[in-house]
């Protein structure tokens, strides 16, 4: 039998590698679904969080740096005095401190008139928040007849309002709205809301109250205040 002729080495360069196979990828399994419905739910709940905490932050932001009002006019019509709780008909330690710095501005003739407002606690108590303001206010050497009383309130929003309706029917313009620091950025959006030409607000820092707890308060009722607000320039309230 003839032999096979060699291959010299020009010949041998030129023959092709052998090509190696591509190992065979299998397709990647599809998600399930209910591991779809648990990524969707856990993004909700994430963005849901995220935005709660910017409301928060939002609402403390505002809470804690209070109105842009670094100075009071030197008289208006009228002092409002924004009720809070009695305790066995007298002022608690709380509302004290708003009665207190309405005697000082009064006695420093911001005003000739003061305006207290708040209806009947559900705590047992006799008096409206209005007629034990006035009584406490009498006490601390205010004239009777220089005090109108707003016994029906039973929220900021209301004690301005039917405030604002006294003012009305006495041809009182101006006013100070006397609160605590914390509630002054609300009251002042309230009062602006509904219609008071130029309010102020004066706030009484507190020293008796546990203000977490006011705070924490105050970011739910300025949430509240602000979906009233919305029904408001709706027409629906």
């Amino acid at each position: 039998m003839p032999a096979k002729p060699s291959m010299n080495k020009k010949q041998r360069a030129i023959v092709p590698a052998p090509t190696k196979k591509k190992a065979s990828t299998s397709k990647g399994k599809t998600p399930s679904r209910l591991y779809r419905i648990f990524v969707r739910t856990f993004q909700f709940v994430l963005i849901s969080f995220a935005l709660l905490v910017s409301w928060v932050v939002f609402i403390q932001w505002k809470v804690q740096l209070g109105p842009n009002q670094s100075s009071l006019p030197k008289q208006v019509d009228v002092g409002i005095v924004l009720g809070a709780s009695l305790r066995n008909d007298i002022p608690s330690p709380g509302l004290q401190e708003r009665l207190d710095l309405a005697v000082e501005l009064y006695k420093q003739g911001r005003f000739k008139q003061l305006i207290v407002s708040g209806g009947l606690d559900h705590n047992g108590s006799k008096l409206t928040e209005a007629e034990g303001m006035r009584d406490y206010l009498v006490k601390n050497g205010l004239p009777k007849s220089s005090i109108l009383i707003e016994p029906k309130a039973t929220s900021t929003y209301e004690n301005l309002l039917f405030s604002k309706q006294i003012m009305d029917e006495k041809s009182l313009v101006s006013a100070i709205i006397i609160t605590h620091k914390f509630h002054s950025s609300r009251s002042l959006d309230i009062a602006e809301t509904i219609g008071f030409k130029d309010p102020i607000v004066s706030g009484a820092k507190s020293e008796v109250l546990f203000m977490p707890y006011h705070d924490t308060r105050e970011t739910l009722a300025y949430t509240n205040w602000y979906l009233t607000k919305l029904q408001l320039k709706l027409g629906l309230k």
